[in-house]
């Protein structure tokens, strides 16, 4: 049996930007300020393995699963359907728990990514680890326990990541950016005055990805990634303005 080469988000624009998708069992950050569209583009992720049969589980920190439906409704999304068939799962807990339930091979998550054959996790949001401790470096070693053990589980995961709605300066905690494979930033742009949403990869480890900075919008159906911004400057800093000549 060939082995998968890829693992798809469902948008197509960002595929492509990634060269094809993720890389299998790797771990992918998303990083974006409240609204930028993270916890969409994770349903997204998980959607579109469900469509290959592919069983996907989103883990929420904050999002009761009432909330997640209503959200993934109001996109056209129908995730009581996936649930009944087995192809989604989400789980509501809390950084601790999730940690203690990864510590083991054995733990209760492990058992639900056997059983239920999970290969696709979303976690939402991968920030609430910074309020269990000041010290960057214990910080710097959850990330590390989370990540290994996501991987040993020989999953493909998003995790998502906050930051300030206007922040081009970001100063990282416990550096997770250093332990994830992938980083796609999302970025509010404001330009001629309106505001518009920015996608790029900041980093892509063991693989060849766009450089280029792109429009993307949320509507029925999810993300779409479109083109670039052509003849403007200083795009991530969230202000642009047109090249100078």
């Amino acid at each position: 049996m060939e082995k998968k080469q890829r693992v798809e988000t469902g948008i197509a624009g960002l595929d492509k930007m990634l060269s094809g998708g993720f890389i299998p069992g790797s771990a992918n950050m998303v990083r974006g300020a409240p609204g930028t569209g993270k916890t969409l583009l994770g349903l997204q992720f998980l959607m579109c393995g469900a469509s290959q049969g592919e069983a996907g589980l989103l883990i929420s920190f904050e999002e009761f699963p009432q909330s997640v439906h209503h959200d993934a409704q109001s996109l056209g999304w129908d995730l009581h359907a996936l649930e009944e068939q087995g192809l989604l799962h989400l789980y509501f807990t809390s950084p601790q728990v999730l940690l203690q339930s990864l510590a083991s091979p054995g733990g209760p998550l492990s058992s639900l990514f056997l059983e239920k054959e999970v290969r696709r996790v979303v976690l939402d949001s991968v920030t609430h680890f910074t309020r269990l401790t000041n010290d960057n470096q214990q910080l710097r070693n959850i990330y590390n326990s989370l990540i290994n053990a996501l991987k040993r589980e020989g999953v493909t995961s998003l995790l998502l990541a906050e930051e300030g709605r206007m922040d081009a300066r970001h100063t990282e905690r416990g550096q997770l950016s250093f332990v994830v494979d992938t980083i796609l930033l999302l970025r509010y742009v404001e330009i001629e005055s309106a505001i518009q949403r920015a996608v790029t990869v900041l980093k892509m480890r063991g693989s060849a990805h766009a450089s280029e900075i792109r429009r993307y919008e949320i509507r029925k159906g999810g993300l779409n990634v479109s083109g670039v911004f052509e003849g403007r400057e200083n795009v991530l800093t969230g202000i642009s303005h047109r090249v100078s000549r």
